[in-house]
């Protein structure tokens, strides 16, 4: 038999160094200044909840509490429990806090990761976007000084760098999109999951290189929690943020109409049966909250570890954490 003193002789240092560990302290304390100036109140909310994501594109890790029948969820975002507070009259608030993902490991994943996410009264998409690329520049500076954002829109950035027009285009066509890349596209999967292959695999990897990109103006049914925009093809308020390559941030013009959000969530638990995936329960007190007056706001949540990782010029993510599940 292995002795389990010799194996943890190997991982029980951290994967990050210590002077990667102060610049991450430095820019937590950066960011907490960030919003204090702005008078944006710091909030903690539950790690565990009743009800889970409902997301296609997420899934989330189950816990079971001794003497408790129904089982628990570790949260995925924050977002639900802060929008609750937003109904309650928090006004603008933020929350540096663990989240949790199954499924999710890899060079630039982690089944538990920092998240920092806000929301801001009286914003709209736009404005938040302008916000996230203040929040990161102070953040990466002294060591980076950062070039002003593109902005682009969902369907420009796969016809630039996937050479695919998805308003005119047939499943075929994104299949042949992804073949003429190298990326194998099943027939089988549905048009979301073929665009989402289009963007995480082909796409994504090639924004925010010579300078930061939001990509803008999402399929309306690729943003659940977003308003929509007026005009055809609908579109939704939503936003990503890239540098490097790196998907950093996921923001919405909130929907907060409480009778459309059980609508939308509907339409995920279908689509989640269709694929086979588990369908959890939905947020009861979220939709009680919206129902009874969320303000007009946007939320964005920013992937703390990644933006750490950018910061020291780390080629992965476990160079800016003190320890990855792999030697949890």
């Amino acid at each position: 038999m292995s002795d389990p003193s010799q194996a943890a002789e190997g991982t029980w240092r951290p994967t990050a160094a210590v002077s990667a560990l102060q610049r991450r302290a430095a820019m937590l304390n950066a960011a907490r200044e960030f919003f204090a100036e702005r008078g944006v109140m710091e909030v903690e909310t539950p790690i565990l909840s009743a009800a889970a994501v409902s997301d296609p594109q997420i899934e989330s890790l189950v816990t079971q509490i001794a003497g408790m029948a129904a089982p628990f969820y570790m949260c995925t975002s924050p977002e639900y429990a802060m929008k609750r507070l937003l109904a309650a009259g928090s006004g603008d608030i933020y929350q540096i806090c663990k989240v949790f993902r199954d499924g999710e490991r890899g060079r630039w994943h982690n089944p538990e990761f920092t998240l920092l996410e806000w929301y801001r009264l009286g914003f709209d998409d736009t404005a938040l976007m302008s916000e996230v690329e203040t929040l990161v520049g102070r953040l990466l500076q002294p060591d980076r000084r950062l070039e002003p954002a593109e902005r682009l829109s969902y369907a420009a950035a796969i016809e630039r760098h996937a050479g695919v027009d998805i308003d005119a285009a047939g499943d075929r066509d994104l299949m042949e999109a992804a073949s003429r890349h190298g990326v194998d596209c099943r027939a089988d999967l549905d048009r979301d999951a073929k665009l989402d292959l289009l963007m995480g695999l082909i796409v994504g990897p090639r924004l925010g290189r010579e300078r930061p990109c939001f990509i803008c103006d999402y399929p309306a049914s690729q943003a659940a929690l977003a308003r929509l925009k007026p005009g055809l093809p609908p579109v939704a308020a939503r936003f990503e943020f890239y540098l490097d390559g790196i998907e950093l941030a996921n923001g919405f013009h909130e929907l907060v109409n409480g009778a459309e959000q059980r609508t939308r969530f509907g339409q995920d638990l279908k689509l989640r049966r269709t694929r086979g995936q588990v369908t959890p329960p939905l947020d009861e007190n979220l939709l009680a909250a919206l129902s009874a007056g969320v303000p007009d706001c946007s939320g964005v949540a920013l992937g703390f570890d990644r933006l750490a990782a950018i910061a020291l010029g780390a080629p992965r993510l476990a160079d800016a954490m003190a320890f990855t599940i792999d030697n949890a």
